[in-house]
């Protein structure tokens, strides 16, 4: 072998790196540096592009000293740098969520250990103002060997930080050869378990910084609020004698100096300089106004420019405050990933992610579980996201290991005992935590430190915990699985700031607030955003708002992760998750769980979340008066000056009265205030109060007149029906007469000369319906109460399948006929079973056909209680494909569901068919819309229409239930050749179970009896 084993040594974790230190790019003396544009600085010199590379399936394969100057590359190809060497045919893409793709040994790796030999020349000028030469590399997956012109430089892991090598003695004015040597696993492999395909290179920047002998060498700026002022301490440390020669100035953001100085000698602590400002009437920093001032520091041979928020962040027992303001997360977890580039990510890339959060009213997000690209940080600061800042610290997989007894309290203890709870990792647990902090110590953005993600707990946490209070104790700390105990010794948690969990039902939220606790607690994982959801949002957030002391939470997660492989012939894309690459080892498509698309294309719920948390609300409204109380969701801005409002009365889903409204009183953050809304309500009609909020002035982010939510408000009236469905719900008068043919098998009803209905008695539904000469149904009417199973569904299903719901079907047991007044009567009893089990459902059933031609159904259903909770209780019909057009009223136009529904209003709206499908990338159960008090299905010579007394759900779709249900990809997708519609009961809840809790009582569609009845109209 070529290389020493480091990869298999955890007391040899870098070999001839820098110090530890914060991340800038320096420029020379004549021209500053530009802080995140840092392409424009002299002193940075870029070393990305196209890299001769070579792979070899294992480490033992490479012989050849490929880092020697004499080396022939000719053998080589070429791969870009950034890039992941999946993406380019080398190995094969893998997708795990706990389970290690490695044995569980650590600290050894597969002998067999895939590599990557890259090499690549770049000219380089020395300048005598700045002889030395440092080489950066900012995130290689998952170790690597450096050797210039070669020369043994170094080695380094920790995927997703910064590895800096002097580089000053190898290298060379004119050409060099840089060759780098990239190892699919490590030893750090066991402290990298994220739940993300496993994607291996050089994925971040490279690049080498010029400076001079004597620099400021790293820097930490803390602020401090008293009062009407602003204090502002910088600490640093130096190589060389460049203490001396440091002039500071402090601007703000018009470029005044507010603060100058220099830094003087200290004997506290690491820190050898200190250099201490006070900023009068300063402008604070938080998300919703994010000022930032500018800090210069000049030194002879360089200038290092940054930015400064001036903010405090405390902690007052079970309540955080921020700038002295109670605050609440309203936050985003998100990974580095594109379907394209994998995980590469350019600013521009990251810049769009947090564009979409701002304009969605997220104002905080959690790393997870890495540290970013040192510019993410710096747009958070930029645009305003609180950032909890996590380290590369995560080992899931020793939750998989084998164990007779698999009681999670057996689980648990073993479970640390591997790494978290092992001193032999406490060098590695610290120098991941210290290579996070120390790099953005200085970013406003982050207020909190997380010491990583689902690893259980033990010493090496305690010390990494313990480490990190003392060094900058200027922000919260919090670890989420220090929640889960062993048994085996008394744990110190006084180091954890802030209590973090995962996924809590309401009742254990309830549990902890009960005992008045002594932290905050925050929900750094819930409302798992899987598929078809999440379908809890606005209930987490009313908790939210009833506990002070829980101070937000963050959604799993923000995109969706997978493989992009261009278009399939129909047009759509193909996307892979995990299994599609040939893997054995996968966790399926868990790793498609974000608010958007890999394209960034929003999901519904990313919808779902923006209306739910917007800025206001209008928590009660007196019709009478006019008077409404509106309440300020902001954590810093006054109503007044950030929204205008637009009200309207909706009247069966006509506009009325829309008014434009300045709020002249003042209602500050967190605070309520009272405004009139007056609006006169007819007699008839559906009726809603609508309050649009739109953004007034803009921001650096969003235009003015920005929709940021809306409330929508049942008015009453009279006769509060919709006044279609009650016209639809009338009888319409003819001079048709009904008459009845009967056999053993069949009820065939007549209307005149142009209406035939054949009943089938042994189903006790309609398998025909014949108007004008045309046969509308493609298959017999069914009951159904089956939906394809959603991501959320992932644990139910199970049951659902156990119970037989998705082979079940209607069988009749008696049926009676007779004409009463003109209509016909159908009457019987039925039952929805299944193969192998008992009756799943017991219905009694009325089906009525008047003159007209409409069927009106009652349906008494009882459920046998043995089964588990229905997906969904309707009659499913497949209409001829020319009923293509929909109308409806209901709430749109987006798909709504029981539990999720906040991203539409009541209105009447109208659609294509393929238009309402929601193309999740792997099919399931969308595009339905409840509360409904009609829909109209138009064809090109008839309509179908219906319509219900009380409101009901449908889903009109070109695709069938069971075609959703196998189907693994949207792309493969068929439509069946007819209008799939379900006009049902209800549906289900959506809920979060996919990670989260188990469906909340309240949405589950559990009753043992309800009543069904609706109508429809055939013309």
């Amino acid at each position: 072998m070529i290389i020493p084993k480091h990869y298999e040594n955890l007391n040899m974790l870098h070999e001839n790196t820098m110090p530890y230190r914060s991340y800038y790019v320096p420029a020379s003396a004549c021209m500053g540096a530009l802080v995140h544009d840092r392409e424009k600085s002299d002193r940075i010199e870029f070393l990305n592009g196209n890299w001769k590379f070579r792979f070899y399936e294992s480490i033992y394969d490479l012989q050849e000293k490929f880092y020697e100057e004499s080396y022939d590359t000719n053998g080589f190809g070429e791969i870009p740098v950034p890039g992941i060497w999946q993406n380019f045919g080398y190995d094969e893409h893998q997708y795990t969520n706990v389970r290690y793709p490695i044995p569980l040994d650590p600290p050894y790796v597969p002998q067999d250990n895939p590599c990557g030999a890259y090499v690549h020349e770049f000219e380089y000028e020395k300048d005598e103002h700045a002889p030395k030469a440092y080489l950066n590399f900012e995130g290689v997956d998952s170790c690597f060997y450096v050797w210039l012109n070669g020369c043994y430089v170094g080695y380094s892991q920790v995927s997703h930080c910064t590895s800096e090598f002097d580089v000053t003695d190898y290298i060379r004015s004119g050409k060099n050869t840089l060759a780098v040597l990239v190892l699919k696993w490590c030893d750090g492999t066991y402290l990298e378990d994220q739940d993300k395909f496993r994607m291996t290179g050089i994925f971040r920047d490279v690049y080498l910084l010029k400076r001079p002998e004597a620099v400021l060498y790293d820097y930490f700026t803390t602020t401090k609020l008293l009062g009407s002022t602003a204090e502002v301490e910088i600490c640093a440390k130096f190589l060389g004698s460049a203490a001396e020669t440091v002039n500071i100035r402090i601007q703000d953001m018009d470029g005044n100096t507010v603060a100058a100085g220099g830094f003087k000698e200290t004997a506290e602590g690491e820190y050898s300089h200190k250099a201490v400002f006070t900023i009068m009437e300063p402008k604070l920093w938080n998300p919703e106004t994010p000022y930032l001032y500018q800090v210069v520091f000049e030194t002879e041979g360089e200038v290092i420019t940054d930015r400064i928020g001036l903010r405090e962040v405390k902690r007052d027992g079970s309540v955080i405050y921020i700038n002295g303001v109670k605050v609440k997360f309203n936050g985003v977890n998100r990974h580095d990933s594109d379907p394209v580039t994998g995980a590469v990510i350019s600013i521009e890339q990251a810049d769009l992610d947090l564009k979409m959060m701002k304009a969605n009213n997220f104002n905080a997000v959690r790393s997870s579980h890495y540290p970013n690209a040192p510019y993410f940080y710096q747009l958070c600061d930029e645009y305003g996201l609180f950032v909890i800042a996590e380290a590369d610290n995560e080992s899931h997989g020793t939750q998989s290991q084998y164990l007779k007894n698999q009681e999670w309290d057996n689980v648990v203890e073993l479970y640390y005992k591997r790494i978290s709870n092992n001193p032999d990792f406490i060098p590695a647990t610290m120098d991941r935590t210290k290579l996070c902090v120390y790099r953005e110590k200085n970013r406003p953005c982050i207020v909190m430190w997380s010491m990583g993600n689902e690893c259980g707990y033990g010493c090496t946490f305690e010390e990494a915990l313990k480490w990190t209070k003392e060094f900058d104790p200027t922000r919260l700390t919090t670890y989420e699985s220090a929640f889960y105990q062993s048994s085996d010794r008394e744990y110190d948690y006084s180091s954890i700031d802030v209590v973090g969990r995962m996924y809590p039902a309401f009742s254990e939220i309830e549990e902890y607030m009960e005992k008045n606790p002594e932290k905050p607690l925050l929900l750094v994982e819930y409302c798992h955003a899987m598929g078809n959801g999440p379908g809890d949002l606005e209930d987490y957030f009313q908790f939210i708002q009833k506990y002070d002391a829980l101070c937000g939470g963050f959604v799993w997660e923000w995109c969706d992760h997978a493989i992009y492989k261009g278009k399939a012939e129909n047009g759509k894309g193909i996307y892979y998750y995990g299994g599609d690459h040939g893997e054995e080892i996968h966790d399926g498509n868990f790793c498609m769980d974000g608010l958007v698309y890999p394209d960034r294309k929003p999901h519904v719920g990313l919808k779902e979340y923006k209306n739910i948390y917007r800025p206001a609300r209008v928590l009660h409204y007196d019709q009478q008066t006019g008077e409404a109380v509106l309440h300020n969701y902001l954590n810093y801005v006054d109503l007044k000056d950030y929204i205008y409002l637009i009200y309207e009365m909706s009247v069966d889903g006509d506009a009325k009265y829309v008014t434009h409204i300045n709020l002249d009183e003042s209602i500050p953050a967190h605070g309520e205030g009272k405004i009139k809304l007056p609006v006169s309500v007819p007699g008839k009609g559906k009726c809603y109060l609508r309050v649009f909020y739109y953004l007034k002035n803009g921001t650096p982010l969003m235009q003015p007149d920005t929709l940021l939510g809306f409330d929508e408000i049942l008015l009453t009236n009279a006769d509060g029906r919709n006044q279609k469905a009650a016209e639809l719900l009338t009888e319409t008068e003819t001079d048709d007469i009904l008459t009845v043919e009967e056999n053993d098998k069949f009820f065939t009803i007549h209307a005149g000369q142009k209406t035939t209905y054949v009943f089938n008695r042994l189903t006790g539904l309609f398998e025909g319906l014949n108007v004008n000469g045309k046969e509308i149904l493609d298959r017999p009417m069914e009951l159904n109460i089956w939906r394809a199973p959603t991501d959320n569904d992932r644990k139910i299903k199970l049951e659902w399948m156990n119970a037989h719901y998705d082979q079940s079907y209607a069988r009749a047991y008696e049926t009676f006929c007779n004409i009463e007044n003109g209509q016909v009567h159908i009457t019987g009893t039925m039952s929805v079973s299944a193969p192998t089990v008992q009756r799943i459902l017991n219905v009694k059933a009325e089906w009525i056909i008047t003159p007209d031609g409409a069927i009106r159904v009652k349906m008494n259903v009882k459920r046998d209680m043995e089964f588990p909770m229905l997906p969904r209780f309707g009659i499913r019909l497949f209409l001829d494909k020319e009923f293509d057009n929909a109308e409806y009223y209901g709430i749109g136009p987006d798909e709504s569901y029981v539990d999720k529904k906040r991203s539409g209003h009541h209105g009447r709206y109208c659609a294509e068919i393929h238009e309402m499908h929601e193309d999740y990338l792997r099919p399931q159960e969308n595009g339905s819309h409840t509360d409904c008090d009609y829909l109209i299905l138009k064809g090109t010579d008839l309509t179908f229409a219906a319509a219900g007394e009380k409101t009901f759900s449908f889903n009109a779709s070109p695709y069938t239930q069971e075609e959703l249900t196998t189907k693994k990809h949207s792309y493969e997708l068929q439509p069946c050749g007819s209008t799939v519609l379900c006009l049902d009961y209800a549906q289900n809840g959506i809920g979060s179970n996919s990670c989260g809790p188990e469906l909340s009582e309240q949405y589950r569609l559990d009753a043992e009896e309800f009543d069904f009845e609706i109508k429809m109209i055939i013309k």
